[in-house]
């Protein structure tokens, strides 16, 4: 699949052209008490405070993430592609700019999209990571909540756990394969025209009916 530049330039820094700003989310009950509050929060500056405020408020990863990572050598995997895992001395805590959340969905989208053998060259491969991460600093595109919330958090973080009874197709053998893990091949979907249970995992629920 071959990827043409609109919004980035090669060697370039996809937000280059992207003025963030801080700013800070806060819910409060109607007594005036404090249920939520994030300051120093990074987001594109044209971006609305509701804006701000979903993504502080319900997307943002708020625990597990690692202060420092280091990359994973994969064969065949390019360098800019390469998964993270945190540093030995990392101290952990939760997301706090819009680029960390652009980062990890579009890493893990074109990670997997290399593995899987969509791109025709790493350049190809490049330019899909940074036109997606511009097209979502510039709302351009968005995915639905599940993307936000699990994608992208084991391939920049490291992040993981126990299997929770999902699903996901093997890229080399075209097979539904049962995950072994949570975040690895994480459960993405939000969306579902069939009759189920209102229940994510246990038999008869969303992801185990067929």
């Amino acid at each position: 699949m071959k990827i043409e530049r609109r919004f980035t330039s090669p060697n370039e820094d996809a937000y280059s052209s992207i003025e963030f700003q801080k700013t800070t989310s806060e819910i409060r009950n109607p007594d005036g008490t404090i249920v939520f509050h994030l300051a120093d929060l990074e987001v594109p500056s044209d971006w609305s405070q509701v804006a701000a405020d979903v993504l502080a408020q319900k997307y943002f990863r708020k625990a597990g993430v690692p202060s420092a990572t280091k990359a994973i050598k994969e064969s065949g995997i390019p360098s800019f592609l390469r998964r993270h895992v945190p540093t030995d001395d990392a101290t952990f805590g939760g997301e706090t700019s819009a680029k960390q959340v652009f980062d990890r969905l579009a890493g893990a989208w074109a990670y997997w999209g290399w593995k899987g053998g969509y791109f025709s060259t790493e350049e190809d491969a490049s330019a899909y990571f940074d036109e997606m991460r511009y097209m979502l600093a510039t709302q351009r595109a968005a995915p639905n909540s599940p993307q936000w919330f699990n994608t992208g958090l084991h391939w920049s973080y490291g992040i993981n756990g126990p299997a929770q009874g999902h699903y996901y197709v093997d890229f080399k053998t075209g097979k539904l394969t049962k995950s072994e893990s949570s975040y690895e091949h994480p459960q993405p979907h939000a969306c579902f025209i069939q009759s189920v249970s209102d229940d994510l995992v246990n038999e008869g629920g969303i992801i185990t009916d067929t």
